[in-house]
């Protein structure tokens, strides 16, 4: 079994088979020692710190904070620079990154000589297992985060072995609490008819048919490489039929947590693989998904080229302050009328480097995020999504009728209806970019059956799961 220096060098080679173009991004922006010997005792001590209570804060001395996050999120920029408001002493180095260029950098980012602070998180279950990312349990004692709700936690609790998920200690926390749902266009909506959310799957599919019938694109859809985007709309029709099956999403969240004999090989999942491909074939998505990134979707959402999109409430803030009024959100609709609704629902996670210079300043900086009022404020304007923290925290107010409020809602019916999914990108470290992109790829392409796409998703993940 390969595990510490060796493993990193293993899953080094494998990154590099699978992406060559890694290699000269490497190169060019950041040199990478595998760990041996001593660094690698380092790591592994630096990763399982234990959870006795310690002093944690940035101090009073100059600080500059290494961190790596997402592009296209302002909210966390906006944080770091309110809080260098607060705490002057503390300034912030800041690198950008896609976020399929994080998911498949992160073990070298982590395991190098100068790993960042602070890191938006793709999937950790390899991560932890790897040894690179830093306990937080301590933290946990030192800021009392077992005020804060457990559902907000569990999706960053991992054994220490990578799996199961959903126990085990602490390694990641949420700078908020995302949810997903359908954004729809207001003046479109209005010329095909749709005067309130659909109730059923079924007034969906007949929005979604009068739009294409009237020569509106009903679906304005991402699905490049690396990052399949119908993987929304897939989950969401995942849960209706799981939901109506078995009363609950459980069977979805114990196959993203990696509970034993999970399996998304069932027939509430073929039905909606092949509602998924029915929407395909009848042309509801733009004709070039296939070849578009996230940010070209939302621009082009933007500009009124499509009905809907499905994406996160972390879009809120934005279509509120720069585009007000011309965008509404409504959950993804229940097969029956009445019926329980879903979302997916996760923390928008961000870690510290198991040899992170200023762990402590970090760790610092994540609670001050969840729980001081000006931080809190701002994460909801900006970042559109519910801030955490501590259960007995309101929520900052939001102006009535705005996406915001609608998303904030929402979110009070997943709570209600305990709809809340973990997303299936997020089951294995690899399982977004080399298993769900390119089978949905290749249904979308008409390259691969309903059927070829639960198989070969599941048996990457039995593959990934076994792995040492």
């Amino acid at each position: 079994m390969l595990k510490g220096p060796s493993r990193l060098r293993n899953r080094r080679s494998m990154l590099l088979r699978r992406h060559p173009a890694l290699g000269g991004l490497l190169a060019a922006t950041m040199v990478v020692t595998i760990p041996t010997g001593a660094q690698a005792a380092s790591l592994t001590a630096a990763a399982a710190a234990g959870p006795a209570s310690f002093a944690a804060n940035c101090g009073t001395a100059p600080v500059t904070m290494q961190g790596l996050f997402e592009t296209g999120f302002p909210d966390i920029v906006d944080l770091t620079q309110l809080f260098t408001k607060q705490y002057p002493n503390v300034k912030w180095s800041i690198r950008e990154d896609p976020f399929a260029t994080i998911t498949s950098n992160a073990p070298l980012i982590l395991s190098g000589p100068n790993p960042p602070d602070l890191m938006r998180m793709p999937q950790i279950t390899g991560l932890v297992k790897d040894h690179v990312l830093k306990n937080l349990d301590g933290y946990f004692n030192t800021f009392g985060w077992g005020k804060f709700p457990a559902s907000d936690l569990e999706q960053t609790r991992v054994a220490p072995s990578g799996s199961p998920q959903g126990v085990g200690p602490l390694w990641a926390l949420g700078i908020n609490y995302s949810m997903t749902g359908v954004f729809y266009n207001k003046a479109l909506a209005a010329k095909v008819g749709m005067t309130a959310a659909p109730a059923t799957l079924a007034q969906l599919d007949a929005i979604l048919a009068k739009a294409k019938a009237d020569g509106i694109l009903p679906v304005e859809q991402f699905d490049s490489s690396g990052n399949g985007g119908l993987i929304f709309p897939l989950q969401y029709l995942m849960a209706d039929y799981t939901i109506a099956a078995s009363g609950s999403v459980a069977p979805i969240n114990d196959w993203v947590l990696d509970e034993p004999h999970a399996t998304v090989v069932t027939p509430a999942n073929l039905q909606a693989v092949e509602h998924l491909d029915g929407w395909i074939k009848d042309g509801y998505f733009n004709a070039d998904a296939n070849a578009v990134s996230y940010a070209t979707m939302m621009g082009r959402f933007q500009h009124g080229t499509g009905l809907v999109i499905f994406d996160g409430d972390w879009e809120s803030g934005g279509f509120d302050s720069t585009y007000p009024g011309k965008f509404g959100f409504f959950l993804f609709p229940p097969l029956k009328a009445g019926g329980k609704q879903s979302a997916m629902s996760a923390p928008l996670t961000y870690g510290i480097a198991a040899t992170a210079k200023h762990a402590n300043c970090a760790a610092f900086f994540l609670n001050w995020v969840e729980t001081n009022p000006a931080a809190r404020a701002l994460n909801v304007a900006v970042g559109g999504s519910n801030p955490g923290g501590p259960a007995s925290l309101p929520i900052p107010p939001v102006k009535p009728g705005t996406v915001t409020a609608q998303t904030l809602a929402a979110g009070q019916v997943i709570a209600k209806d305990n709809g809340g999914m973990g997303f299936i990108a997020n089951a294995t470290g690899p399982i977004d970019a080399e298993a769900w992109t390119p089978a949905v790829q290749e249904l979308f392409g008409g390259h691969l059956s309903p059927e070829g796409v639960l198989k070969n998703v599941q048996a990457d993940y039995l593959q990934e799961l076994s792995a040492p």
